[in-house]
């Protein structure tokens, strides 16, 4: 029976401002991202939600904690949800990264290229995307039929929807996930992806993309 699940992304940080590789490291939500997370709560407030998991990184729990405090649903914390870990790169820029050796500049490009491949005492993206699958079909079997909010963070939502998608791990590249956006996919034998990086209840220019320069 097929599974509808809402995959959040959680509320601003100053690092996301920044683009820098957060990973495990507990950043909290700006004040703009604690009102993102409420919108995301209004937002869901509409559906026969049946369960709320959450990643344990505070800027994932608090807007869940958002959710359960204008939804009322109860918040799971689950560690298959936290973001992938960057290693030695946390807390840098990807320029950052590049300028801080010949050595970690090959590492980040074979990163970029080579899902298997995880960044120095990080996580690859296929480990990221097991555990997620993990979560997904353990749901599938607890809570058939339901519909589900996942909160969640850039890698693991985009390694379930490239799993949906039945594209390949190096295509995630191609995918921007904005902060408190709302993707989602319809999962079952054939899942099917509904919406991706929504952000209606924030408001059309909220959207990174509307303020970053066009690509030449």
């Amino acid at each position: 029976m097929t599974i509808r699940l809402f995959l959040v992304r959680h509320g601003e940080t100053a690092a996301n401002n920044q683009m820098r590789y957060i990973g495990s490291q507990d950043e909290p939500l700006t004040g703009n991202g604690l009102r993102q997370a409420n919108q995301v709560a209004v937002a869901l407030a509409q559906f026969p939600i049946k369960a709320v998991y959450s990643s344990p990184l505070c800027r994932a729990a608090d807007t869940a904690a958002e959710i359960n405090k204008v939804c009322g649903f109860e918040v799971r914390l689950d560690a298959r949800l936290a973001e992938g870990s960057f290693g030695s790169w946390e807390g840098l820029s990807r320029s950052e990264v590049m300028n801080l050796s010949i050595q970690d500049a090959e590492l980040l490009a074979r990163w970029e290229s080579d899902p298997s491949f995880a960044p120095p005492g990080g996580e690859s993206m296929a480990e990221v995307q097991e555990r997620m699958l993990s979560l997904i079909q353990e749901l599938e079997y607890t809570l058939p039929g339901a519909e589900v909010v996942l909160v969640s963070h850039v890698g693991p939502i985009k390694a379930a929807v490239a799993a949906a998608l039945g594209i390949p791990l190096q295509s995630l590249r191609r995918l921007f996930l904005d902060p408190a956006t709302i993707s989602v996919v319809d999962w079952g034998t054939a899942p099917l992806l509904r919406l991706f990086n929504s952000h209606a209840h924030l408001g059309w220019s909220s959207a990174r993309w509307m303020a970053d320069p066009k690509p030449v």
